[in-house]
């Protein structure tokens, strides 16, 4: 009786002793052959995490929204099956390239890839003519799946997320991650003051700023404002991250390497991804509903005392217990003491956190008398 099998070229090699295959599978075959673990079963008994499905629809869009410039690494395969590999030859070089003949009844178990695999059979679903393109698959030989949670485990082991500075830097499809590039240059302070990989400063950096820290900034500056071209996004808040830098004089300090830049962190809220987040949630206010006199209102900033050490005005609302928050509500306490210092009027959520911290400092006090 004959074997139905898939055929796939394929090239061999040897890796811990043991034979793998790697080879190039049309996509419109990923989601046929390659199943998932059933969500039902315990994590001990499966061979991959439980698909995290919110993911798949973002993944997915990637592919259909950059048709010419999409790129998925390769999908990480075991098979249990007994699987045979005819080599072109037996000359050098080309023993361990050939043909991979696999049983139909094999099992296929993904050990890195599945959400890849999922947003391709939704992709497909859309774009049917994306199947005659192909995708890499390095296929283990696994009788039994019994190694196939340790490959999980060891092929994750040592994976390290990118910094979100660093996706940015690379990212040249995102309006957001264009204009925080374009700021970098059209800001003075952020030119040399930026960290461009990390997005947290070490103690004895010199930056002041990191690239997704005026992301996220700008991102909220910019948010609700009628502007129809990214150039023109970009060119409205370099406009505004300037006037502010004018009126900040120790970051310029700092570019001039005058002041240390540990020195300010260490000294002033300014110094803080904190603060930039704060002064966005008030330009937001500001290029909205005063774009005529906004930069009379940021002029207020230089006589705003920045000091840790006035921990009656920042206490509670910059820091807790003496020490910086970048937590939400913190930005918008932050800002609520910035958007007061600059004669703006708080919002009704505003006011009402600010009524609340004044409840609780007032019952502080109680309780300390």
């Amino acid at each position: 009786m004959p074997t139905f099998e898939y055929n796939f070229p394929a090239i061999r090699g040897i890796q811990a002793g043991r034979e793998y295959y790697s080879s190039m599978c049309p996509l419109r075959l990923i989601p046929r052959i390659f199943l998932f673990d059933e969500e039902e079963l315990n994590p001990e008994m499966r061979a991959q995490r439980i698909l995290n499905r919110s993911r798949v629809p973002e993944m997915a869009r990637y592919i259909l929204s950059n048709p010419n410039g999409y790129t998925f690494s390769a999908i990480t395969a075991s098979i249990d099956g007994e699987v045979k590999f005819d080599p072109i030859g037996t000359g050098e070089g080309e023993q361990n390239v050939g043909q991979l003949r696999i049983p139909m009844n094999a099992k296929f178990v993904i050990n890195d890839g599945q959400h890849r695999r999922a947003a391709i059979e939704q992709a497909l679903h859309e774009t049917p003519e994306l199947g005659d393109e192909t995708i890499a698959v390095v296929f283990f030989m696994d009788v039994g799946l019994k190694r196939s949670q340790q490959m999980f485990a060891d092929l994750n082991r040592y994976a390290i997320r990118p910094t979100k500075s660093l996706g940015l830097l690379y990212d040249h499809r995102d309006d957001g991650a264009y204009i925080a590039k374009g700021l970098v240059q059209k800001v003075t302070v952020f030119t040399d003051l930026t960290e461009l990989e990390r997005s947290s400063i070490s103690n004895r950096s010199i930056k002041l700023f990191t690239l997704s820290g005026i992301y996220n900034a700008t991102q909220t500056l910019l948010a609700g404002l009628e502007l129809q071209t990214v150039d023109e996004k970009l060119d409205l808040a370099g406009e505004f991250w300037n006037e502010v830098a004018a009126h900040v004089d120790d970051w310029q300090l700092a570019k001039e390497r005058k002041v240390s830049a540990a020195d300010l962190r260490r000294d002033y809220i300014h110094a803080h991804t904190l603060a930039l987040a704060a002064i966005a949630r008030v330009g937001n206010e500001l290029l909205k509903n005063h774009r005529r006199g906004w930069k009379a209102k940021v002029r207020k900033l230089r006589t705003l005392d920045w000091s840790r050490s006035n921990a009656r005005m920042w206490e509670g609302r910059a820091m807790n217990a003496g020490r910086l928050s970048k937590k939400s509500v913190n930005v918008v306490l932050t800002g609520n003491l910035i958007k007061k210092h600059l004669g703006l009027k708080l919002a009704t959520g505003e006011r009402e956190l600010e009524e609340e911290i004044r409840r609780n400092t007032d019952g502080s006090r109680k309780k300390a008398s």
